[in-house]
């Protein structure tokens, strides 16, 4: 656990994580997505905990709602940030923490959870599951959790296909193709069924996996790429309408897992 969280702390104090979601088109896509779905899971006033919560641009969106939100965040440089961003607002709490660890909340307690962030770094399946059971602990009966991963093929493509794609498939695939997770990759990626296959036997009703962001991370990797605002409400929308469909998963960086706590009447 140390050296994971020496690892993630390396990188985010010299990233600028404030701006993710503003600077690139597929950071727009990826935030105009995510809404979305929220916004088609909560109505009303909700509490809601968001797990890995970066520098708060979606707490901090949804305490201006209305909602009641505790933010979670474990990267130092991300925290202080997020507390900056959230200064006068009543209705977040924000605590430095870590999704193996949501000791300091009761069972039941958040309308919905949102574990946005910490799946791209844990990279033992012990871990992954330690995190999943504790965002569906906390979440009340009948709530939605959605959790976050990057597609190990889209890592691939973004990083690697025009630099050095051995090295890509050496670090993220075995020789016979099975997926990888080790500390160093710094990002893990899934095949949509295994990160699917996670949370097949815990007690969640799968709503939905969502493409977040397309092919756009990939697109803007090429220096002659470019989308004017006309043209990315165009592909917006192509993609809102789209971003469920199976064969699209894999084309997508960044993808949502969408489920609902079972009740305790559903699993009787």
């Amino acid at each position: 656990m140390g050296k994971r969280i020496e690892i993630i702390n390396g990188f985010y104090d010299g990233y600028a994580e404030d701006t993710r979601l503003s600077r690139s088109r597929h950071g727009q896509l990826e935030y105009l997505t995510t809404m979305k779905y929220i916004h088609q899971i909560i109505s009303r006033k909700a509490s809601i905990i968001e797990v890995g919560a970066g520098t708060g641009r979606y707490s901090v969106t949804l305490a201006k709602e209305g909602h009641e939100v505790t933010a979670i965040e474990l990267a130092k440089s991300n925290l202080e940030l997020l507390r900056q961003n959230s200064k006068g607002l009543e209705n977040i709490t924000v605590h430095q923490g870590d999704a193996l660890d949501l000791s300091r909340f009761q069972d039941n307690t958040f309308d919905l959870t949102l574990v946005l962030g910490p799946l791209y770094h844990l990279y033992d399946e012990g871990d992954q599951h330690k995190a999943l059971d504790e965002a569906i602990r906390v979440t009340k009966d009948g709530g939605a959790i959605m959790v976050a991963f990057l597609s190990v093929h889209a890592i691939l493509f973004d990083n690697y296909l025009q630099n050095n794609l051995c090295a890509g498939i050496e670090e993220n695939f075995t020789e016979d193709y099975q997926v990888k997770h080790f500390a160093e990759q710094l990002f893990t990626g899934f095949n949509v069924d295994e990160f699917e296959a996670l949370l097949g036997n815990k007690p969640v009703e799968w709503i939905t996996t969502v493409a977040t962001d397309s092919v756009l991370e990939l697109a803007e990797g090429r220096g002659d790429f470019a989308m004017s605002d006309e043209d990315f409400r165009v592909f917006a929308r192509y993609h809102l309408h789209n971003c469920e469909k199976r064969e699209l998963l894999g084309c997508s960086s960044h993808l949502l897992y969408v489920c609902r706590k079972c009740s305790k009447a559903t699993l009787l």
